[in-house]
């Protein structure tokens, strides 16, 4: 891949604002394997993290007037003609085809699915795209400025501790363009990560998300002109290289716009028990989906983010800052969906979290223009101290999840 730099960057700043404001004093959850260093999580005083107290809130909901919110919802917006009548944000992986899936044959509506390419794709992850556009869905696809992207990518991951950012902004905002362009004022992604994985509460009750909520819940405090700006400072871009509008691609409609359109943004978990096995099987069945051969690195499952070869590294370095990698998440996804004991999540943490996603390292690399040395340099400085101690060469963490 062609280099990005003449003379490196250097000089950023930690921009993460989540980072600071981190308990120091490191507690698990009692019911599954997620620490109180999870951004805006909650424990209560009987050790239950907010996550596993929704899991709980689940079972007590009524599904069956959830669903009839839902068709109200659709009926109001349904096309008569076959026209476009909703967006659905998808990559073809399991929980976004099962998302499509439902709205189009379960509920006779019309979606028009959008697309936000990954950095660099997997095989398996760009098979899964295209198997699932030809399971039968109109798809508009988007592969930002490379350049660009790339080097908001190197901001992100100096500033951040997480190269994925671009995306993130991206995923969030493309759909919001769409459905305003179109003018389709219904927007439907999958599950409120907030609740299903532990997080802010303050959209317990609510079926839509506010775009003001972006900066704060997804983007770390900053987003992409804060980040443009540093990269500006520090040498990313060049003198006139970012234009005025460059980095509207990266941004939904102003509010003003949203509201004037009516433009919402539903969460199908709102609406429906959000159980991401379940979502598996239908994308198998329904879309043509497929599993990696192998587990992902850093955990033992083998279906979800499959799509970039990045993926690896943004749950790598969340490991760094947070103590918790990519088994933390899953296997406390499994223990609230009573798929797997604790105990059982606990010995997969012991043996997968924090594992060196090597596989695709050297295109990784490539893609942001670093050599390897300075890549340590930033995963070290990202290292949040009062979670990692160091002994020689050697890091460890201090606190690891335990057997109660």
């Amino acid at each position: 891949m062609k280099p990005l730099f003449k003379k490196q960057p250097s000089g950023f700043p930690i921009a993460d604002n989540q980072l600071p404001n981190l308990p120091r004093e490191v507690k698990f959850c009692k019911r599954c394997v997620t620490s109180n260093q999870r951004p805006r999580i909650t424990f209560d005083e009987e050790g239950i993290c907010s996550a596993c107290r929704y899991a709980e809130i689940k079972e007590t909901l009524n599904w069956d007037e959830r669903e009839k919110e839902l068709v109200e919802l659709l009926n109001r917006h349904r096309s008569k003609d076959g026209s476009y009548d909703c967006i659905v944000p998808s990559s073809g992986g399991k929980d976004s085809a099962y998302v499509a899936y439902m709205l189009k044959h379960q509920y006779d509506m019309h979606p028009l699915t959008v697309t936000w390419t990954p950095f660099m794709y997997t095989d398996i992850g760009r098979r899964n795209y295209e198997q699932f556009v030809h399971s039968g869905y109109d798809n508009i696809f988007c592969m930002p400025d490379g350049i660009i992207h790339r080097k908001l990518s190197r901001t992100a991951l100096e500033c951040n501790g997480d190269a994925w950012d671009p995306f993130a902004w991206g995923q969030k905002a493309f759909a919001m363009q769409i459905a305003h362009r179109f003018n389709i004022p219904l927007v439907f992604y999958g599950e409120n990560g907030e609740l299903e994985y532990g997080g802010s509460l303050h959209a317990l009750d609510k079926a839509c998300e506010d775009i003001r909520d972006w900066k704060d819940l997804y983007f770390r405090g900053n987003g992409v002109d804060e980040l443009a700006q540093i990269g500006k400072e520090c040498g990313v871009f060049e003198q006139g290289e970012l234009l005025p509008r460059s980095l509207d691609i990266y941004k939904a409609p102003p509010p003003e716009t949203v509201e004037k359109l009516g433009l919402e943004m539903h969460w199908f978990s709102y609406y429906k028990k959000w159980i991401p096995q379940e979502n598996y099987y239908c994308a198998v069945e329904h879309s043509g989906f497929e599993t990696n051969p192998e587990r992902s690195e850093g955990t033992y499952t083998k279906y979800a983010s499959l799509d970039d070869k990045t993926d690896g590294f943004h749950f790598w370095f969340g490991y760094l800052k947070f103590g918790m990698g990519r088994t933390t998440r899953d296997a406390s996804m499994e223990v609230r969906s009573k798929h797997i004991t604790r105990e059982e999540a606990v010995a997969l943490v012991h043996r997968y979290d924090g594992e060196f996603p090597q596989k695709y390292f050297t295109e990784f690399m490539d893609y942001l223009d670093m050599d390897v040395a300075h890549f340590w340099q930033i995963a070290d400085h990202f290292r949040t101290p009062h979670l990692w101690e160091k002994t020689g060469t050697d890091w460890k963490l201090k606190y690891l999840v335990e057997d109660l």
